[in-house]
This record gives structure tokens, sequence and C-alpha cells, in this order.
């Protein structure tokens, strides 16, 4: 009998593609195994167009997808991540209920949820099958958060209490080799709005029967065996990463972006790059400039303006770059460099003339960069970065940073302090420099991250025992179903 597991990602780009991709490695390995897509609206109101069409065009035999539509309404303001996602448990559970209805020759084995979307736990509970969680960031990110949950709840211990910007406390964390700097925090596990729904969410993770994490065991061995430890009551955890989204199509933008790189050197060029909403002022984007014209470095330079909120508005281009640069600033690197807008990332990482990569840290883009062994300049910009720079820098020196702390979260509504033309050029010469240890260390662990996904690696292992797991859910699965009785 063929068996069905549910997954239901978070509403964003870059939560949907590492999930997909898991779910493709799963049924390439599992013959016997279909997956169910359901697609949840944003919570800024409307759908998630570019999500449903990602996913639509991935769809297989085996992998199928369901959009859920919040009709016509458009919220003013954003909903709260954790009720908008409330919000949605009865349109899953008649999309689930119909998908049980429908194929009576599969078995459904089980649910897998984004990290955010714990509040799917209840529903499939009460169609009497386990939950799964989806962790998108590391595993020294989710070790973060349950113990900050762990001394809030045992020792009422409260982050959002601590005054991050002038703090010199530090957090003893058992998921980390060194003490954790609570300026380096991230903004929006520690601020009081966030503080609730994340100590909530650690809770829950408890509850689940397995977290799957997009990392490499070589890489965070520390964190892994710290989760796996029998003191800190949490389910199993199986590193099933770097599960990447490799875009192949050749747009007549990207075309053009990488023949300019095909003309430079090995190594020789700078790529910045700041993700989905990775933005700057113009008296920022003035410092940058600056530093890459002092540094005497070629550049591939991804920019867009800042936008006053970012739920609302996102980061556009700027209209005039003459107007924003120092003058001449255009003509004088003409030869070296280039500005763009929208940058095709991984093609950008894989081509030989990148040598380094300023990056605002986020987990997918540092996957990317080791999996093809470019080292990294870190310059986080809100969510969890600050902790992955942390742990890139000085956990597993694996990257090099501009500097120690960072003020200021575009989630979290803190301006940023700016960050100057010295500081950025002394960061991009340490990034560059051919010979570095970190450079060195980068190349190994791309051989080791490529290694974990083929036969008898550690990610392919985890990835077995997880679909034993799954398996084993099927039997009992059959028997807690006869007993269901969910109505559309």
């Amino acid at each position: 009998m063929k068996s069905e597991l549910v997954f239901i990602p978070f509403p964003g780009i870059g939560h949907l593609r590492s999930i997909v991709e898991m779910a493709k490695l799963l049924v390439k390995r599992e013959n016997h195994l279909s997956i169910s897509i359901i697609i949840l609206p944003s919570p800024l109101g409307g759908d998630d167009v570019d999500a449903s069409s990602y996913v639509a065009a991935l769809s297989s035999e085996r992998i199928r997808y369901e959009s859920i539509s919040d009709g016509d309404q458009q919220n003013e303001e954003p909903t709260r991540v954790d009720k908008h996602i409330e919000n949605q448990v009865p349109k899953v559970r008649r999309a689930v209920a119909r998908l049980v209805e429908d194929d009576k020759s599969t078995r459904l084995a089980g649910f897998v949820v984004d990290m955010f979307c714990t509040s799917m736990i209840d529903l499939a509970n009460e169609f009497g099958v386990p939950s799964y969680m989806f962790y998108t960031s590391n595993a020294g990110a989710l070790g973060l958060g349950l113990h900050v949950q762990r001394l809030y709840d045992e020792n009422k211990y409260d982050v959002s209490e601590l005054d991050l910007e002038n703090s010199e406390a530090e957090l003893v964390v058992p998921f980390l080799t060194r003490p954790y700097p609570v300026k380096c925090l991230p903004r929006n596990l520690a601020s009081k709005e966030w503080f609730p729904i994340f100590v909530n969410q650690s809770r829950r993770f408890r509850e689940m029967k397995g977290i799957l994490v997009n990392t490499v065991a070589e890489l965070e061995p520390y964190a892994l065996e710290s989760l796996s430890s029998g003191d800190t009551h949490t389910p199993p955890v199986y590193p099933v990463g770097p599960l990447l989204h490799i875009d192949d199509s050749k747009e007549e933008k990207q075309s053009e972006i990488l023949a300019w790189l095909d003309k430079q050197p090995a190594r020789s060029v700078v790529f910045l790059c700041f993700g989905s909403f990775g933005s700057f002022s113009e008296e920022q984007a003035r410092e940058i400039a600056v530093a890459l014209e002092q540094s005497g470095r070629r550049f591939l330079w991804s920019l867009r303006r800042t936008s006053s909120n970012v739920f609302k508005e996102p980061p556009g281009e700027f209209t005039n770059l003459e107007e924003v640069f120092p003058e001449g600033f255009l003509d004088r690197t003409v030869e070296r460099g280039k500005v763009i807008g929208w940058a095709p990332q991984v093609a950008v990482l894989a081509n030989p003339a990148i040598g380094g990569f300023v990056t605002h840290c986020g987990w997918n883009s540092t996957l990317e960069s080791l999996w093809f062994g470019v080292p990294t300049l870190e310059w986080p910009l809100y969510a969890e970065q600050k902790f992955n720079a942390f742990e890139m820098v000085e956990e597993l020196g694996l990257a090099v940073e501009i500097k120690r702390y960072w003020r200021g979260d575009i989630f979290a509504g803190v301006k940023e302090e700016l960050v100057t033309a010295k500081e950025i050029e002394r960061g991009i010469m340490c990034l560059m420099e051919e010979d570095s240890e970190v450079r060195k260390r980068v190349k190994e662990m791309s051989v080791k991250c490529r290694v974990a996904l083929m036969d008898g690696g550690s990610s392919h292992v985890a990835l077995e025992k997880l679909i034993q797991d799954v398996t084993m859910n099927i039997v009992s699965s059959v028997r807690e179903l006869e007993n269901v009785n969910v109505s559309f």
C-alpha cells in the first residue's frame, strides 16, 4: 500500500524551496511514498502567486499541490504570524479530508510542517498521524530557541527584558562550544511582541515525532550531538541538508550577468547580494560604493533601495544610481564592476569567477556558498541572521566578519546602524585573501556537503532513518483512520 505525507510550508519562497527539495528527495528514495504540498496564503494578504507557480512547475505524479486561497481580502496590516496560520487550520482540514476520501488506495502517514506552522500539530492529531517539523534554518538556531524557551519556563529568564544594545552579558547555550553574547540575539526573538510566539513554538517543537533540519552532520556536529543528548527532551533530529534549489533557467537577464562573469579571472569577483528583503538607504549604498572602489576588487553588486515598511512595500530598485553613488563612481569602475538589481544567486555562486560573497547570512544563502566553496563576509539584516553570523564566524570558523555586533533589524522596525566604507573595505580585503584559513576550510566543507548527500553519506543515512520511521507509521495510521470522522 502507498503512503502519503502532507507538507505544510510557511508561505514564503525561502521556506518553500527547501521544503520542496526535501519532498523531491523523499519520493526519489521511496517509491511507495507520495506527497501533497499545501500552499497557504501570505500573512500579508492575498495569495503567494510566485509560490504556487513554483510548486506547480515541480508537480509530478507523486508530488502534487493544493493552493489555499484567502479570497479577495487584502489586509491593511500584517496578521500576526501565529494567528494567521491558526486561521488556515479549517481550510487545511478540508483539503486533507478530501485527500483521504479521494484516494482509498493511499494511507496518510504524517504531516511535515514548517517551523512557523506548529498549530497544524493539532490537525495531524485529529487525523491520527504524527507530525514532523521541517526547520529551514540551522541546528544551532534551533538549539538557541529551545534553550531560550527552557530558560523562561524553568527559571523565568525573559530575554525580551534585556537591553540588547548595551548588555555585556553572555548566555551559556548547551548547543554552542562558546558563550553567546546577548548583543547577538536576534531582535525578533528578544522583542516583547515576538518572544511569546517563539517560546510557544519551541514548546510545540518538543511535541513532534521528529525534526528535519536543513543542515549537515559534518557542519554542525556539536549542536546536533547536543540536540540528540538525553537531557534536552527534544524529538529525534534528522540533518538532511544541504537542500538547495538549482535554477536551470536561461533568462536573458541571467545570461547577461553570467556572460560578464565568464570574462573575469577565476576567484577575482566579490559578489554582494542580500536576500529577498535585503536593501539599503542611499547613505549606506554610498559607503558600500566607496569601499568597493577603494578595495580595487572586481565586483558584482545586487543593490536595492530600502523600504520604510517591508511588510507593506517590498524593496525596490533605485531609479537613478548616478544620484546615489559618489560622482563618477560608475565610470571609474565600469571595467571591473557591475551593479544589478535581481541576481540569479545560485548561478552566480557556481561561476568560477566568484572569489567571495558578501551576504545577509540567510541560511539558504549560507548553504549555497558552502556548496560552491565560496567564503562569505557576514552582514546580518534580519530574522536569525545575527546568530548565523556568529555561528559561521566564531563557532565554525567558516566566514569572516565586518564587525561583531550589529544594531537594527529591518523586520523588527529598528533602524540599522551605518556601516562605514572603511569597515566594509577591511572586510572585503580579508574575504578575498587567496590563501586564508577560512577559504581552505570552506573548500573542505564544500566537499563534505556533497559527500553527505551521496549513498552512505550522513544526510543520506538520516533520510533513510526518517523513511523507516514514516513507514512504521503506516500500520498505526490504518488503525487510527478507521476511527477518524472529519467533516468537510
